[in-house]
């Protein structure tokens, strides 16, 4: 009787394993989908991508900050070491006299003063808004071992039917992302994390939107706007994104003889 109970016990645990497998593979439809809506194996190869538009930056709700700007990226087939797969340069202004250097393990803030190692604090907000984000998980992660995709269900928004899903890597974090239903393309995500010096809970939440054709099939938003906590913090209106250009010479080095300037602590 003994043998029994154990034996039907063990079998329900099998099974119940089996369902909660199945329910997190659940998703991967959906995001599968997405992928080829975004491009397909041409997004998932795209080495650069640029963009020119204008980029508002806010505090509480308040603009603090906009400017005209240029984005160049590369993307790298192989994560280094340390840091992102990924190259970045973003110059600001009508006279482009100010730019952000973003490489796989450090960034650099470049003025006509010099160029500056980028502050630790906006180093790691960096990092971790790139390795979150939808586009670089599919781009540059996808074939990570450990991913599970479980399909939360349905909702609506601003009117449209989305298709939620929970990503969830091998470190544990989750993402969850809203897929339009009928275009398949992302339109929001949300990143919950702890800040890891003040302890505090924080909600990241981005919305992507007017979707284009960016070159090669390879479709991008034309607008994205980032909220942490209820606040809007950032957001960009593209005028013009295409992929698989060639970029300007030199775009991911230092300018030649700039002074090294410190670090601010």
């Amino acid at each position: 009787m003994k043998m029994s109970v154990r034996l039907t016990s063990f079998v329900l645990g099998l099974t119940a394993l089996g369902l909660q497998a199945q329910q997190l593979d659940k998703g991967k439809p959906y995001v599968d989908k997405a992928l080829e809506a975004l491009g397909g194996d041409t997004f998932l190869h795209m080495q650069t991508r640029a963009e020119q538009g204008r980029v508002f930056s806010f505090f509480h709700d308040q603009i603090s900050g906009l400017s005209v700007a240029a984005i160049y990226t590369e993307y790298l087939d192989q994560k280094p070491a340390k840091g992102v797969a990924v190259r970045e340069r973003e110059v600001f202004g009508k006279k482009q006299d100010w730019a952000i250097l973003l490489l796989p393990d450090q960034g650099w803030e470049i003025t006509f003063r010099g160029a500056r190692p980028m502050e630790d604090e906006n180093w790691n907000k960096y990092l971790q808004t790139t390795e979150t984000s939808i586009f670089y998980l599919l781009r540059e992660r996808s074939g990570e071992p450990g991913f599970e995709y479980d399909y939360i269900g349905t909702d609506l928004i601003e009117g449209a039917q989305v298709d939620v899903i929970d990503i969830t890597d091998s470190k544990g974090q989750t993402i969850r992302v809203s897929f339009d239903h009928i275009t398949h393309l992302p339109v929001r995500q949300v990143y919950k994390w702890i800040d890891p010096v003040t302890k505090y809970h924080n909600d990241e939440v981005t919305d992507y939107d007017k979707y284009r054709d960016a070159g090669n099939g390879v479709k991008w938003p034309y607008t994205i706007e980032r909220e942490r906590n209820g606040y809007k913090t950032y957001e960009i209106f593209s005028d013009h994104v295409e992929v698989n250009r060639a970029l300007p010479p030199k775009t991911f080095e230092l300018p030649s003889g700039a002074k090294i300037l410190h670090k601010v602590e």
